[in-house]
């Protein structure tokens, strides 16, 4: 059907397969420029998921945070007692702390330290929504005791493989010895490459300079029946200044705020992006300038037969779609093997989605459709008394 569909517009097909090199090296100037968009695209929504990963997965329905918070990998404490304060509210089941800092992780096999993030929970609660940690979250009630993840990178040692052949492994974190007595997947980010989970007696084992009474955030769980939106009004009318009261929605947006606004990492990513549309564009330009010039006594013909300056760039944007579309083919197929090897080395969350696909393929028509109006000035100025010269 396509092809079919081709043939009923003969001139600008011709056109592009009369110069097939022409054509092969327009084709892989786009699909060059949609990978550029691809992996900048991607790389910023690993950064989004992976960084929002423990919020995503946190068992709890609203968050209380210093006033100041901007991101949890470095969030400012607040009083204890605020937690106490906000268990008095009605529709209020329960109200949790969670502590987390960056620690240092040596591996057993190499001796190597890495930097890990360490969260310490209340073992008797369900923090997480980790089946494996709720399952094993009596063991963390041993002090020392934690649970590691299985996605943290290589780095860190065999800890997986260990573990199932000894069913525990004796680790060094942070000059303690400590225990793993269970795994779970929570997957690396762009500001810790690994994370273990243990208790909040442990944590301040491994911390002794901090105290319990220095909460990194607030978790609060409501009852079946609560209204979120009228509890959320109360505790911010009542609790002091110090601190924020946040749905899991905005949690979850301040830390990509974090990300895309305060950090450079994100400004890359971002304008990676506007790099990539902008060499599409000068690149699908030069093509179909060098078209046009190449057959500019046809086009001059037509003008002199009396075709208008909209019948051409009717040409020139039937041509600037097929190139869109196809290039925009082997571009997508080849992103797709260069995210599954990104994400196999990183184990970042680096995979092709359906808006994703859809969003370059705009951004990729539009990319030519932008370079074939350019490209049409030429034609405009074309005199068809320039044939009699």
């Amino acid at each position: 059907m396509f092809w079919k569909w081709l043939r009923k517009i003969p001139l600008t097909w011709q056109q592009l397969m009369k110069g097939r090199t022409r054509l092969l090296v327009a084709l892989a100037g786009i699909a060059f420029a949609d990978i550029l968009i691809f992996l900048q695209t991607g790389f910023e929504s690993a950064l989004f998921e992976s960084s929002t990963a423990p919020h995503r997965n946190l068992n709890a329905d609203l968050f209380i945070v210093n006033s100041h918070f901007e991101t949890v990998y470095h969030v400012k404490s607040f009083p204890r007692q605020r937690l106490y304060q906000a268990r008095g509210f009605a529709g209020i089941k329960s109200v949790n702390p969670l502590y987390l800092s960056l620690g240092t992780w040596k591996n057993p096999k190499t001796k190597r330290s890495q930097r890990i993030l360490i969260f310490g929970i209340n073992p008797t609660e369900q923090t997480f929504k980790f089946l494996e940690v709720n399952h094993n979250r009596q063991k963390l009630q041993n002090i020392n005791s934690i649970l590691f993840d299985r996605t943290s990178l290589p780095e860190f040692g065999p800890i997986e493989s260990l573990f199932k052949q000894k069913s525990t492994v004796k680790v060094e974190l942070n000059d303690t010895t400590v225990q793993v007595n269970g795994l779970f997947a929570l997957g690396v980010s762009f500001a810790a490459y690994g994370n273990v989970i243990t208790s909040d007696s442990s944590f301040l084992r491994l911390f002794p300079h901090r105290s319990l009474n220095q909460v990194k955030v607030g978790l609060i769980k409501l009852q079946e029946n609560a209204d979120i939106e009228s509890v959320t009004r109360n505790l911010r009318a009542a609790l002091p200044e110090d601190v924020m009261v946040l749905n899991k929605k905005t949690f979850i947006k301040m830390e990509e705020n974090y990300w895309s606004q305060t950090t450079p990492i994100g400004f890359i990513f971002s304008l990676g992006v506007v790099i990539s549309f902008t060499v599409g564009i000068v690149i699908v330009y030069q093509i179909l300038y060098s078209d046009v010039s190449a057959h500019l006594n046809e086009y001059v013909t037509l003008k002199a037969m009396g075709y208008n300056n909209r019948f051409l760039l009717s040409i020139l944007t039937q041509e600037a779609f097929f190139l869109a579309i196809l290039g925009y083919i082997p571009g997508l197929l080849l992103t797709i093997g260069l995210y599954d090897i990104t994400a196999t080395a990183t184990m970042l969350p680096i995979y092709m989605t359906t808006e994703r696909g859809v969003m370059v393929l705009i951004l990729t028509i539009v990319m030519c459709f932008i370079s074939g109006a350019i490209a049409m000035k030429k034609l405009r100025t074309a005199d068809p008394a320039d044939l009699l010269k």
